[in-house]
């Protein structure tokens, strides 16, 4: 099979012909037709990543959809013909999608949502699982939150926005001027990046904070986000990787939680979750209730380069993916 591989950091893809895998127990092989790109694909290429980076030459990608064409050793679920979607390697050492097949844990994949094309459903499952975890089950959103998502318009936060709209959430969310109109599409307000906290504190919730806020930007975007926070309320954030004074979140006594979507693959646990999560989400799709905002470019195996700057240069609108065939 064509896989692109990773030689060293930051060097260009070198596309490869390597024997395609078969899967062991627990496992299927996917055909694959998509591979989502994701801003943690391209830091991990360059190296940025340490507690995820696979040991190099690796074949990178985290996300896919696809088709399943064997299936390994105890395997009920799928069957031959499937079409999948998941959060699915990539990291350390589980192949990535930047190829034409992979054997992945059958636990991490979902029946694809048959209303979605293979691009679409390949550019869902991180920035998906990522919103899921912080936004349900870490800051358990309930109907009537006043819930606040720091660049609504983005990866993770657009699934942000839609999931606390479906569980009944009045939904705020930070962004360009430029985006604005995206996140309104999904029926939330939109915050000018640029409004001083206070001021959006005080004209939106009477100066008493917001219930949950979903902070996927980290660095001054966290930092506000304790500013925001009401007395006893949930901070979720999926980039806390910077130096933070907790002091103003813990005068409020707010609960702050770190998701690492990834966790899962590396540390091999709570794979199952995953999957049960995206059998959710497939319901939610094919009802109509989510939908994933895909930028209209083309990329391929040939160019999957432009693809990886593309999450990085603020060029996207929506989710980038490679077709792979």
């Amino acid at each position: 099979m064509k896989a692109l591989f990773t030689n060293t950091y930051e060097s260009e893809f070198a596309k490869t012909e390597i024997e395609k895998p078969t899967p062991k127990k627990g496992e299927v092989l996917v055909k694959i037709h998509a591979s989502g790109v994701n801003p943690i694909d391209n830091k991990i290429r360059l190296g940025l990543s340490p507690y995820a980076s696979p040991v190099l030459p690796a074949v990178l990608g985290t996300d896919l959809a696809g088709v399943i064409e064997e299936i390994g050793e105890g395997v009920t679920e799928f069957k031959v013909g499937h079409e999948v979607y998941g959060l699915a390697g990539g990291v350390l050492g589980l192949q990535g999608t930047l190829a034409e097949y992979t054997a992945v844990d059958a636990d991490l994949l979902a029946i694809k949502p048959k209303n979605l094309s293979m691009k679409e459903a390949a550019g869902i499952p991180l920035v998906l699982l990522t919103a899921w975890e912080g936004l349900i089950d870490r800051a358990k959103v309930q109907k009537g939150d006043k819930v606040l998502v720091h660049a609504g318009a983005g990866g993770v936060g657009h699934m942000v926005v839609q999931l606390a709209k479906i569980f009944g959430a009045d939904v705020y969310a930070t962004v360009s001027y430029q985006k604005a109109e995206i996140v309104k599409s999904y029926g939330a307000t939109a915050i000018d990046k640029n409004t001083p906290v206070e001021d959006y504190v005080n004209q939106y919730t009477n100066g008493k904070g917001f219930d949950i806020i979903y902070d996927t930007l980290g660095g001054q975007s966290l930092d506000d986000s304790f500013k925001a926070i009401r007395h006893y309320g949930q901070i979720s954030s999926c980039y806390a990787f910077g130096t933070h004074t907790l002091a103003t979140s813990s005068l409020r006594s707010a609960s702050i939680h770190g998701v690492f979507v990834l966790r899962p693959m590396i540390g091999n646990e709570n794979r199952k979750h995953h999957g049960d999560i995206l059998k959710e989400t497939t319901k939610l799709i094919e009802e109509g209730k989510l939908k994933p905002l895909i930028d209209s470019r083309t990329f391929n195996l040939d160019n999957a380069m432009e693809a990886h700057k593309a999450v990085s240069d603020g060029s996207a609108i929506g989710k980038i993916v490679v077709d792979i065939i």
